[in-house]
């Protein structure tokens, strides 16, 4: 399946997120994409990207929030469907604003979270979905020059 489409159910699930839990499930779930994503880019992705990308996908790779939810409970992995990225700046558009996305839902978490290992685990999600909008943001400022500079 395509970065997009899978982005795309991703920020679904996301705004439907009712419960502390499910938020989490979605701030692990993005994060894993942000590493297949990126794993991708590195290898099949554009030429002068692929190193920044290889960061990504260990940005992405970080957040041990998915110990906290259970495959068989989430439904599991979407990023474990990515096939391909078609448009790879589309798909890091999107992932950027999912991304950020996350970080919102998880400051209303934080800012309720009753008990402190609750807390340190959204903190934790913040900070890494943080490092990966930025290496995101990154690779996107790259592939901007390459396409003004017509060398």
């Amino acid at each position: 399946m395509d970065a997009v489409r899978i982005i795309a159910a991703s920020r679904r699930g996301l705004a439907q997120a009712n419960t502390v839990q499910d938020v989490i499930v979605e701030a692990w779930q993005a994060q894993a994409l942000a590493e297949a994503i990126g794993s991708h880019i590195a290898i099949f992705g554009p030429y002068e990207v692929r190193s920044r990308a290889r960061g990504l996908g260990d940005a992405g790779g970080r957040f041990s929030g998915g110990l906290l939810c259970p495959v068989s409970a989430t439904g599991g992995l979407r990023a474990a469907q990515l096939s391909e990225v078609r448009d790879v700046k589309a798909a890091l558009t999107g992932l950027c604003l999912l991304l950020r996305e996350v970080c919102e839902a998880l400051v209303n978490v934080v800012c309720s979270a009753d008990e402190e290992g609750m807390y340190w685990t959204c903190v934790e999600a913040m900070d890494t979905a943080d490092e990966s909008r930025d290496r995101v943001t990154g690779i996107l400022e790259k592939l901007e020059l390459r396409d003004r500079d017509p060398a």
